[in-house]
């Protein structure tokens, strides 16, 4: 008689939870999820940033380095989480939007499961437009070890009826047979898409990957949004923690000029290699010697495990020295044996200023520091220490 009468009331529990939920998902006419490996939460920023300049009400949430709540007026407010992260986070944010009367929602999605992806996306959100930013080796015990493994994953978020936005360079044939199964559409941006905003980098957030910006701008042109418009609200746009950052500071007696570099969020090395790149093409370094801060967690082992086999293989020829720094430090360094003048540290130290002084200490003279591997942990600490004691450097 009990378990009947708690089964009924659970029953009708979940049935008023779908309704306030579809409820809540009805009164945001326009509802935007963004997903992939790299680059979630600057996506989700500039798309929510030109909506926003084109006079839109929109709220959006990112879930990255740092997870926020983003009002229509701008403000943020950091997301406080009592336990790990959750899914059902979101039915919190559509009661905000709805709340806030949003014209707009622009989410970035935090699964990393299949399943939990489907029920984020198509059965929570029900977004009209889903952007997929790239496919990367991340999170590989959970999403699979190949990157078609891991785009069928993203290709669980895919809406029916929807739009679905991917790089051109990013497409994998499992996303057009899941969207035309869901009746929805593909839209691949190309790698030179928008060209003549690019000549000149004034014309651009300075803080941010080309490829993000020609993704939110394909997303901007699909609503009809001027792309005059949609970059001037970009440019306005407040970067994410975990965006790309470099900073100038003077370290030593007599002061020598130090480059800092924050790519922690990038977290596997392809991403981060991709970015170093981008950054040794604009001649950002001016001949300095790069000296590599690898963060690792001892939550991350398969990202241990992907750093390993990437130094092993010669990846970064172009850093000289290398500091290791969290759990994993020590047998990293005795499990690579690498070729060449490339010297391997492990730092000791966790508090931001020590490691800074051990490495000056070390390396001497001028460099550039880039900061890889993990934000958690020491990541988030170092880049609030670089915030502190370093001069913002425009890129």
């Amino acid at each position: 008689m009990v378990t009947g009468l708690f089964a009924v009331l659970l029953v009708i529990y979940f049935f008023v939870e779908r309704f306030i939920l579809n409820k809540d998902v009805q009164r945001i006419p326009l509802r935007i999820c963004v997903t992939g490996t790299r680059g979630k939460s600057s996506v989700t920023r500039l798309i929510a940033a030109s909506l926003r300049e084109a006079g839109f009400a929109v709220l959006a949430r990112t879930t990255g380095s740092k997870p926020v709540i983003i009002f229509p007026d701008g403000e943020e407010k950091e997301i406080k989480r009592r336990g790990s992260p959750s899914i059902l986070e979101g039915k919190k944010i559509l009661r905000k939007g709805a709340e806030h009367q949003a014209q707009a929602l622009v989410l970035e999605l935090m699964s990393i499961h299949p399943e939990c992806g489907y029920y984020e996306s198509v059965q929570m959100f029900k977004p009209h437009i889903l952007v997929i930013t790239n496919v990367r080796l991340d999170h590989l015990a959970q999403m699979g070890t190949s990157k078609e493994d891991i785009a069928r994953c993203f290709a669980s978020s895919i809406p029916e009826n929807g739009t679905v936005f991917v790089p051109q360079g990013e497409f994998f044939p499992v996303f057009k047979e899941v969207a035309e199964r869901m009746n929805s559409t593909i839209i691949q941006i190309p790698g030179d898409s928008f060209a003549e905003y690019f000549q000149s980098k004034n014309n651009l957030p300075s803080f941010e990957l080309e490829e993000n910006i020609r993704l939110s701008m394909g997303v901007a042109e699909f609503l009809g949004i001027d792309k005059k418009v949609a970059l001037q609200g970009m440019i306005k746009a407040r970067p994410d923690f975990g965006s790309l950052k470099t900073w100038t500071v003077d370290l030593g007696s007599p002061p020598r000029c130090w480059l800092l570099v924050s790519c922690f969020a990038a977290n596997d090395p392809e991403s981060t290699q991709f970015v170093l790149s981008g950054l040794l093409e604009k001649k950002l370094f001016n001949g300095k010697k790069i000296i590599g801060l690898l963060n690792l967690r001892r939550d991350r082992g398969d990202r241990t495990l992907q750093w390993l086999k990437a130094l092993k293989e010669g990846a970064f020829p172009e850093i000289r020295k290398f500091f290791f720094v969290g759990d994993h430090a020590h047998v990293l360094k005795r499990r690579l044996k690498l070729s060449g003048k490339t010297e391997l540290f492990v730092s000791k130290p966790l508090a931001p200023q020590e490691i800074m002084e051990e490495i000056y200490d070390t390396v001497k003279g001028e460099a550039v520091l880039v900061g890889m591997g993990n934000m958690g942990g020491a990541g988030k600490e170092l880049v609030e220490y670089w915030e502190n004691i370093g001069k913002p450097y425009d890129f």
